[in-house]
Formats: structure tokens, C-alpha cells, sequence
């Protein structure tokens, strides 16, 4: 595997290093020793399956299981795609894959066939970890039907009614185990210790390698900036497996502050405003979509349920001025933006930033270290103030994704700078305003698709001439998918035919097609190229 990822130069690394940003232990082994200062204090609760465990009880069944995949067959360095919803079992066996050096890729609830048939051959998993069905899905038998995809030994880990040829994950998660073999585990820092996905521009999404040492600040850094400490009580309501939940600070910076994690299925408020309430939750994170749903539920049944709800962070796409300014007052929580990558770079508003900041900006850089730079289309940096693309460096974020060197020489400069796509100005106080996108990418709700990937999917079909996929404008989720269709002459195509084909390819729902133009040509630009912005322009004008 080592031989795929793109490693920090030894120099830079020595750096972080004498720095402290890299700890230079496992992330497996911080997380145990931050336990055993708060052993009887609670850590994770799933309300859903009435569960609730102390830290030792979390950090025993995690070492437990670990042990378990060691008996399975599974060594330090395999790959694990891990498809599991917000609940216990995604905690432990992510730490269990951390304790043992097991490598988990983290796929999301909503990926099919197409999607999880590319994470496991990339990544070369073993393993699969899913639950027995969720919202009417039968995850396993999609688990079993990938093997034919997967080239060696392939395991079916499942949460819920484990089918014969299945393995039982919450056994696997069960207490008892000695965890008496993981001590001698040859982990290294440097090691990866989790795969995360790229939002993806061309295709489907690529692979990012987090090694131990930087996936660690990724989450301290984080805990820092966001006030998380022992007293914490953070829930987690987006897809657990998105760098946001999982990292920034979310679980791991939760944990390792010795704070205590409660799950849900899904921030919906109704259920997120009663959790909050029963466990006294301090943190969470969303999305502005869900940020607006949650305004709504506020202003229409009040807030009395958040009291204790101190830090509301809100990130995975841009969130409106107009809504920023209105959360403090209708939920009682002070917002902290949150613009960042699963690529590495991480900005926050900070706590005691004044109100103009924290409404009208995503942030600045959590780390000393970041590197940040505003270029033009000739890579020249821009003044404070003007719109530039921006490139970064710095301690936690990789220099290349995993197994993808033609795309390494695009998204990544010969000395290391990744260019995110983003288009952003920044501030004479270092604090980002995110302007858009110049990378062709739809952010429904901050789950990124690939306009790319969509046309292709569309291309199946035999009655579509031309197609082109851009972003229309949605006020909850931000942004939909919207195609452009030219059909083939005499044919017909309809939006029940697209989603169908979509549906048919095992494609995620999310990525499927929800408005469809007809038109007779495409708009393009002077040199002949689709023009997507005059196409969103139009689609923006349709809809009023």
C-alpha cells in the first residue's frame, strides 16, 4: 500500500515533527490512553439501540474486537470498506481498525453497487462492513453480490440479522477479549489509518490517505479551535463516515479529549432537538441545509430543548450570511463556520471572533503550520480582498491520493500545494470568504457529485445525443442536480427513464438527476466547449 501514497518530504516531515504537530504514536494508541485517564466517564451513547459505555468499556470492546479481526484473518495493512450508518458499531469498529493498523474505507450509507464495486477493487479490501438493511436496503445481500467484483478473499461483516456466510459485527464487538496481541502490532505513525473519499470532479471519488500522525492533529487541532474538552458532549448526526463527524472534531477529537460521543441516524431536528435535551449535548455539526430545517423547527416550536447546546458548527458547503446572522438568536448556540477538505486544510471561525466575522466568513486555518495561497489562472497570488483559487500545504494535508498519478500531476503543484477548486478571497485578518467552485462539481447538501460522472451514467442511455450536468440552485439543500439533455433524433428522454438507468447502475440516489431540460443544442462557449456557466445561468432563470 505504502507504495501508492504520495509520503510528506522527510524534511517537512522532521519539521512537524520537532513542531508537535506529529505525535509519532498511532492514533489506535492515543485514543486507548485517553480513555485510560477518564475511564469511568461516559463515551459513547446510542440512543437508538439504548447503548451507553465509559471509556475503558469503549476502548475494551474496540481492543475486543480488534482482536477478532485478527482471528477473521485480517492483518495491519488490509483494507476494510466500512458502509455502516451512525450508531455504536461504526464507533468501535473504527477504533478497532485503528488499534490493529486494518485500514477502514469510508463509504457512505447512500453508495450502491457502482460506487462500492470501485472502493473495493482501488483499495484492494478484504472485507466489507454493513448494516443488515437500512431504509428498505438490503446492504447485505449487496455485500455478497460484490464479491464477484473482488479479485481474493472477501468478508461480510454485518450489523443486525447476520445471514449464514455472514460474520456478526456486533459479536465481533462484544467484550471478553484479551486485546493481548495488539501491544506487538508493528503500527507506525506515518502509517495510512484511514481512507477518506474526494468529493470527486472527474468520475468517481478518489481514494485519501490519512496517516496516523496527521489524521490525529487533524482532530486535536480541531477539538482546540472548537472548545471540545473532557466536558464535551458532541452529537453526531451527519454520515459518521465524512471527514466533518469523523474528525473536525466530531468523533475522534470528541474521544481523545476524553468527551463523551452521542449518535443518530440523521440530524433531523424533531429527534436531534429531544437528544440534545435527554443528554445535555454541548457540540454538534451540520450542514446548512440542515442548519436551515433546524431555524425552521426553532422558530415554529422554540429552542427551550437547547439549553446546554453551547457551539453549532456548520460546514460542507457555504452557508448563507442571512441564515449565519440568525442562529445565535433563534438557537442559542454560538456558530462556528467550518470551511475544510477531507484533502487536509481546515478553517473555523473561532469562538470569540465578533459577529461580523463569524456570519460573513468560513474561517481561517486551525494550524500555524497551514500554508494557504489566492492564485489567478497564471498561479500568481492575489491581494487581500480580490478572488483567487486556493492552494494549500501544511501538516494534515497529503501531498497526493492513493493509486492516482495522473490526477496527482493535476490537483497537485510539483512542490506539493493542492488546489482544492475553491475560489475564495481573503480577508487583511487571514479569515477565507468562500466564493464558489472553479472545478465542476454540485454540492446537494454538501455531498459533492461529479457532473462528469453524472453525464457518463446519462450517456448510457441510447436516446440521449448530448447531455450536460450542472448545479441548479435549491433553497434547502443548496444545490440539485439538473440535466441538459440533446436526445437523438426521433427519440425520446424522459426523467423517469434517467433515474431508472441511474438506478439500474446501482448509483447512488443522491447523484440521480431531479430536474431534465430538453433542449435542441447545447450552449457553448466560443472555442466550442459546454458552456456550464451559461447553463446554470439559464437553469437559475427557469426556475425564477
Amino acid at each position: 500500500m505504502i507504495d501508492h501514497t504520495v509520503p510528506w518530504p522527510e524534511d517537512v516531515a522532521r519539521e512537524y515533527v520537532a513542531a508537535g504537530y506529529w505525535a509519532g504514536v498511532p492514533l489506535g494508541t492515543l485514543l486507548r490512553q485517553a480513555a485510560a485517564l477518564h475511564p469511568e466517564a461516559p463515551a459513547l451513547i446510542d440512543p437508538v439501540a439504548g447503548i451507553r459505555f465509559t471509556h475503558a468499556e469503549l476502548a475494551d470492546r474496540a481492543d475486543a474486537c480488534g482482536e477478532r479481526l485478527l482471528d477473521l484473518g485480517l492483518r495491519p495493512g488490509d483494507r476494510i470498506v466500512v458502509q455502516l450508518g451512525n450508531g455504536w458499531e461504526f464507533v468501535v469498529l473504527t477504533m478497532a481498525c485503528l488499534r490493529t493498523g486494518i485500514v477502514p474505507v469510508m463509504a457512505l450509507p447512500a453508495h450502491r453497487r457502482a460506487e462500492l464495486s470501485y472502493l473495493a477493487r482501488h483499495s484492494e479490501a478484504t472485507a466489507i462492513a454493513v448494516p443488515d438493511r437500512l431504509r428498505d436496503f438490503d446492504h447485505q445481500r449487496l455485500a455478497h453480490e460484490l464479491a464477484a467484483d473482488v479479485p481474493g478473499p472477501w468478508r461480510v461483516l454485518v450489523a443486525g440479522e447476520a445471514e449464514p456466510g455472514s460474520v456478526d459485527l456486533r459479536a465481533l464487538c462484544a467484550p471478553g477479549a484479551s486485546a493481548g496481541r495488539l501491544g506487538g502490532l508493528a503500527i507506525d505513525s506515518r502509517d495510512v489509518a484511514v481512507f477518506l473519499l474526494s468529493g470527486g470532479t472527474t468520475g468517481l471519488p478518489k481514494l485519501i490517505a490519512r496517516t496516523h500522525d496527521d489524521y490525529a492533529y487533524n482532530a486535536r487541532a480541531s477539538a482546540e479551535v472548537a472548545g471540545v474538552d473532557a466536558d464535551t458532549v458532541y452529537l453526531i448526526g451527519l454520515p459518521a463516515g465524512h471527514n466533518f463527524p469523523l474528525a473536525c472534531p466530531g468523533i475522534l477529537g470528541t474521544l481523545l479529549a476524553g468527551g463523551r460521543v452521542v449518535t443518530l441516524p440523521s440530524p433531523e431536528p424533531v429527534r436531534a432537538f429531544e437528544t440534545i435535551a435527554a443528554e445535555g449535548v454541548t457540540h454538534t455539526a451540520l450542514v446548512p441545509a440542515v442548519a436551515g430545517r433546524w431555524l425552521d423547527h426553532a422558530h415554529q416550536h422554540g429552542n427551550a430543548q437547547l439549553t446546554t447546546l453551547r457551539v453549532l458548527e456548520v460546514g460542507g458547503a457555504r452557508l448563507a450570511d442571512q441564515l449565519a446572522a440568525r442562529i445565535t438568536d433563534t438557537l442559542g448556540a454560538t456558530l462556528q463556520q467550518v470551511f475544510g477538505m477531507a484533502e487536509g486544510l481546515l478553517n473555523f471561525t473561532r469562538l470569540d471572533d465578533p459577529a461580523e466575522i463569524i456570519h460573513t466568513t468560513q474561517g481561517r486555518p486551525v494550524s500555524p503550520a497551514d500554508e494557504v495561497r489566492l492564485v489567478d489562472e497564471f498561479d500568481r497570488d492575489v491581494p487581500d480582498g480580490e478572488p483567487g483559487s486556493l492552494l494549500t500545504r501544511g501538516p494534515y494535508t497529503p501531498r497526493g491520493y492513493y493509486r492516482a498519478p495522473e490526477h496527482n500531476a493535476k490537483a497537485f503543484t510539483a512542490d506539493g500545494w493542492y488546489r482544492s477548486g475553491d475560489i475564495c478571497r481573503r480577508t487583511p485578518g487571514g479569515y477565507l470568504i468562500v466564493e464558489g467552485r472553479d472545478k465542476d462539481m454540485i454540492n446537494r447538501g454538501g455531498e459533492k457529485i461529479s457532473a462528469e460522472e453524472v453525464e457518463n451514467l446519462v450517456y448510457q442511455l441510447p436516446s440521449v445525443a448530448q447531455v450536460a450536468a450542472v448545479a441548479m440552485p435549491d433553497p434547502d439543500l443548496g444545490e440539485r442536480v439538473c440535466v441538459y439533455v440533446v436526445p437523438r433524433p426521433g427519440a425520446t428522454v424522459t426523467l423517469t427513464q434517467i433515474q431508472e438507468s441511474m438506478e439500474h447502475a446501482g448509483v447512488a440516489r443522491f447523484k440521480r438527476p431531479e430536474h431534465l431540460v430538453l433542449v435542441a443544442e447545447l450552449l457553448t462557449t466560443k472555442v466550442g466547449k459546454i458552456d456550464k456557466k451559461a447553463l446554470r445561468a439559464d437553469i437559475a432563470a427557469r426556475l425564477g
